[in-house]
């Protein structure tokens, strides 16, 4: 079985992925941020690196998928490969920081690898107002992330409200995780594994 957890950034997904991997005894996949080269370059400079930046994010997710669905496990996934094109690449290309032969280049690459894979069979969004998601920001401290502009955090959140208020590939779970705090509460936790239990169950 797939399970990803799709949100903003700062939204909780990694941690929510570890927590969940713990409680179910599944094997998590998180998204490879400290091992990404275009990542700091890309906070500095945009619109030079926001291209190879993607490409390398359709790369590395387009890899695990394929090794999610060999593995015979139950994984789950920090952020999935419709993220990049549904919110992330569109957003970089309607702020001008993305060519359109560059965007479409990259959509025609995306169409190709979608039409080869399943989408998971869960979806979790968490859903995060602004303030939730710079307080994550700041409390996790990465330095790149510092320049990282509220606009920038709001127009993805209205991409990312978009994309799954139409969201059909599967079941999908929507997690407002303003008021809750699965880390240190443990009720907050259970609430959440709950809603999981009974969207999992309904795909025996």
């Amino acid at each position: 079985m797939h399970i990803a957890i799709a949100g903003n950034i700062g939204a909780g997904k990694t941690t929510l992925s570890e927590l969940l991997a713990k409680h179910y005894k599944w094997t998590p996949h998180y998204e490879d941020v400290d091992q990404n080269p275009y990542l700091n370059d890309f906070y500095n400079d945009m619109q030079r690196w926001s291209f190879n930046l993607q490409v390398y994010f359709l790369n590395s997710r387009f890899k695990q998928i394929i090794d999610i669905r060999n593995s015979g496990k139950t994984i789950i996934q920090d952020r999935t490969i419709y993220e990049d094109a549904e919110i992330f690449a569109p957003n970089l290309h309607s702020m001008g920081l993305m060519s359109t032969r560059d965007f479409t280049n990259y959509k025609t690459l995306f169409d190709l690898m979608v039409s080869l894979i399943q989408p998971p069979d869960l979806l979790i969004y968490l859903r995060a107002s602004i303030p939730t998601l710079v307080n994550q920001i700041q409390k996790r401290g990465r330095e790149y992330e510092n320049s990282i502009r509220l606009d920038y955090l709001q127009q993805l959140n209205e991409r990312y409200n978009s994309w799954t208020s139409g969201y059909k590939m599967g079941k999908l779970l929507i997690i407002d995780v303003n008021d809750l705090d699965f880390t240190a509460n443990p009720t907050d936790l259970s609430f959440i594994i709950d809603k999981i239990d009974a969207e999992i169950h309904g795909l025996f």
